[in-house]
């Protein structure tokens, strides 16, 4: 990618400023400062482009993903965290590069970008007719043929299957329920354990300290955050192993709605339903348009549209994120 263009040049160097400090500064603790070549092996990228994310000069946009994989495995400040999510959208603004096509080219399935719907449906490409050889009037001939024996097929299966449900119905033999999609209710609760990294980690630390538990939300599940879930799982008579499965969740998760929502397990929803690509401002507080949000995504995953973070909400909204990341 090619150094950024337009008004968000300052953000994507901004960006890049702040990613380089947060590794300049990833040496404390007796810890030494990763190269770049281990740092980008642990993001899952090559080390060209992890030089250009670092890269005040010559900056390439780095994805708000890899800005919140880099935070938590640099260790950087808790603090830095929104300002960097920030300029990452604000660096992801940057306008779509001109088309290759030439300007008298366009594609066959292009419509120009402002265009209404009526001025697309008016669009007609005219192509030429390809010339018709034996070889295609082979082809279309054998594709004919097919055609009818699927029809012939289709229409013998559905003769049977008539006559199959009228012995049925006659006190036949049973006709199978054709088996139903699974829904929402069918997603499980994900296992979280230690050495997660990002969303896990983050849902359990704010619902830990939603819960009165003292942990940081680094986005690490590290030994402090498993020593937290031993604590709680203590609490409430549950096997105390420090991982957080089903049993864990559902002790662990919040009922939240516009009366009741702690302010640390709102941020928990409200990361949750960001993360799905639901746009979502992270405040702590259950506001109406956190409540339009939360609608807009039950909505989409065939919940009852309630506005009410429910059990059945957290577990979509959990086996909604992306790729769980462990170290």
């Amino acid at each position: 990618m090619t150094g950024p263009t337009g008004p968000d040049r300052e953000a994507v160097r901004a960006l890049a400023e702040l990613l380089r400090k947060w590794w300049e500064l990833s040496a404390r603790e007796g810890r030494p400062k990763p190269t770049q070549q281990s740092l980008a092996g642990r993001l899952g990228i090559d080390q060209t482009t992890l030089s250009r994310y670092l890269n005040p000069r010559h900056p390439s946009t780095a994805p708000l993903r890899t800005v919140e994989l880099l935070h938590t495995v640099l260790r950087a400040p808790a603090a830095d965290l929104p300002r960097a999510r920030a300029l990452a959208e604000e660096a992801a603004a940057v306008p779509a590069r001109k088309s290759p096509h030439p300007a008298d080219a366009t594609p066959a399935d292009a419509t120009p970008a402002d265009a209404t719907p009526a001025d697309a449906a008016a669009v007609v490409v005219v192509a030429p007719a390809p010339r018709r050889t034996a070889t295609t009037r082979t082809a279309t001939t054998r594709t004919a043929l097919a055609f009818l024996a699927v029809l012939a097929l289709g229409g013998g299966i559905g003769l049977g299957w008539s006559a199959f449900a009228h012995r049925a119905g006659q006190g036949g033999p049973p006709v199978a329920a054709a088996a139903a999609p699974a829904g929402p209710a069918a997603s499980r609760w994900p296992l979280a354990r230690k050495g997660d990294l990002l969303w896990k980690a983050r849902t359990v630390q704010y619902l830990l300290q939603a819960h009165g538990h003292a942990v940081e939300a680094d986005g690490d599940f590290g030994a402090a955050t498993a020593a937290a879930v031993k604590t709680f799982q203590a609490a409430h008579g549950l096997l105390a192993d420090g991982k957080v499965g089903a049993q864990t969740w559902s002790h662990l998760i919040i009922r939240i709605d516009s009366h009741n929502g702690p302010k640390q397990a709102v941020v928990a929803l409200q990361y949750l339903l960001n993360n799905t690509g639901t746009a979502t401002d992270i405040t702590g507080i259950f506001t109406p348009s956190t409540t339009r949000s939360l609608e807009t995504f039950q909505r989409a995953r065939a919940l009852p549209v309630t506005g009410v973070a429910d059990p059945a909400t957290w577990r979509a909204l959990l086996a909604s994120q992306g790729p769980a990341i462990h170290r």
